[in-house]
């Protein structure tokens, strides 16, 4: 089992741009990858390979705006495939996601990720 605190991610929409009919990583994506890739080597961990792994996210909002809780998912995915935590997100097998509260100082996802094999 594994324990990663990530920052808040941007929103999809800052996370990728469209030029010339191609989509693109855009300025905001790339350093929210550059973020990911140095909290997992802070931290220091090695990606799954390519096991199955279940992720449970709490998400420590920033603001009390509505927002569509499925719309966090896909930026620190991404980001933890970039960073080597897994081959591809197809690997996750089950995801979970809860809005934890608020902090306006630190808004942030915390995951636990499990791979095959782990004890709870």
């Amino acid at each position: 089992m594994t324990k990663l605190t990530l920052p808040w991610p941007p929103s999809v929409n800052r996370y990728w741009r469209s030029f010339n009919g191609r989509v693109l990583i855009a300025a905001a994506g790339r350093r929210y990858r550059t973020d990911v890739e140095l909290v997992m080597r802070l931290a220091g961990l090695r990606g799954v390979g390519a096991l199955p792994v279940e992720v449970a996210i709490e998400a420590w909002l920033p603001d009390l705006r509505r927002r569509d809780i499925d719309n966090v998912l896909k930026a620190p995915l991404d980001a933890l495939t970039h960073a080597g935590m897994w081959e591809d997100d197809s690997q996750v097998m089950a995801l979970s996601i809860r809005k934890a509260g608020m902090d306006r100082a630190r808004p942030r996802l915390e995951l636990t990720i499990r791979g095959e094999g782990d004890a709870d």
